[in-house]
Order: C-alpha cells, then sequence, then structure tokens
C-alpha cells in the first residue's frame, strides 16, 4: 500500500533518529520480535482516545487499525479516482473492490448526473415566432391561409393528416 508523502518523511526522520538499518524494526516488541498483536490493539484503542471525540470513540470509526485502509480506499473513491487505479494500489481487483466498496461511495451523484448529461445536450432552440412565417409558402407550396386546416363539419369528426384510421374491431369468434 503507498503511503503518503508526508507519513514517509516522518518515517524516514524517526529511522534516522534511531539509526536503524535495513531489516530493522521501527516498533519491536519487548524480546526484539514483532510486537503482540494484544499491544497493538492497547496502543490503537489509546491513540484513538487521544484524539476523537467522546462521541467519536464509541462509533465504530477506526475501531480497528485495519479500518484506516477501509477509509483510504473509499475516500480515494469519493474523491473520483479510477476504481482501476484504486484497486491497484490496495493490491485488489476491480470487481473484489467494487463489491466491497460501491456502496460507500457517496456525494459524486450531482457532479456524475452532469457528466452524463453533458454529451447529450441539445442546443439551445430560440422561442418560436409569433404570428404568420414569412418562409411559410416557400416549403409548402400554398399560401399560409390555404394550408390551414379548416373545421369539421357538424357531427363528423376529422383525422389529423398522416393519422392512421382506427381499425374496426370485429366479433369475436365462438367456437
Amino acid at each position: 500500500m503507498p503511503v503518503h508523502p508526508a507519513l514517509v518523511a516522518i518515517l524516514r526522520d524517526l529511522i534516522e533518529e534511531a539509526g536503524l538499518e535495513p531489516g530493522d524494526l521501527l516498533f519491536p516488541g519487548e524480546k526484539g520480535g514483532l510486537p503482540a498483536g494484544s499491544v497493538f490493539r492497547r496502543v490503537w484503542r489509546k491513540a484513538r482516545k487521544a484524539v476523537l471525540t467522546e462521541h467519536e470513540y464509541s462509533s465504530p470509526v477506526g475501531k480497528r487499525a485495519y479500518d484506516l485502509r477501509h477509509t483510504c480506499l473509499t475516500t480515494w473513491l469519493n474523491n473520483g479516482i479510477p476504481p482501476a487505479q484504486v484497486a491497484a494500489r490496495a493490491g485488489s481487483s476491480v470487481p473484489v473492490l467494487l463489491a466491497t466498496y460501491t456502496r460507500c461511495i457517496t456525494g459524486q451523484l450531482t457532479e456524475l448526473q452532469g457528466r452524463i448529461e453533458e454529451p447529450q445536450r441539445l442546443p439551445t432552440v430560440p422561442a418560436a415566432v409569433k404570428g404568420p412565417s414569412k418562409n411559410f409558402g416557400r416549403f409548402s407550396g400554398k399560401p399560409a391561409a390555404e394550408s390551414r386546416s379548416k373545421p369539421a363539419p357538424a357531427g363528423l369528426t376529422l383525422s389529423p393528416p398522416g393519422a392512421v384510421p382506427a381499425l374496426r374491431k370485429l366479433p369475436r369468434r365462438v367456437r
């Protein structure tokens, strides 16, 4: 997992200050090996207590050190980092990453909706001009007055031009 450059600088200073060589442990256990898991958990609880509010401390926020990985990956996804890049940095596959974190992605709906709609945006069309069109006769071949639809005779309804007449319903055959 890549480490933030600011944290790398802090760790390098600690390593130099302690005079550590490659293979040395920065935080060795009591007998020189790795510290026990219970030591990690105890130190983690104390660190959370020191930096979080009481409400945050009692919540699941960073309950385990491993939760920081989830927080990091969720933050990257929520900031629009492509899933393929996040998965590569996390040492995971895209399907596993998305199966785990899709429900955690928030706050992008407005921006994404704009990105979806923008390429399909239609040009603005000027408002229709009121009154008879100056070009009407050029396109229809008739003066505007002759092209207007005539009122239907009393009791009859006319279909608009190009409309398909309704089919008459045939009676059902009984066997």
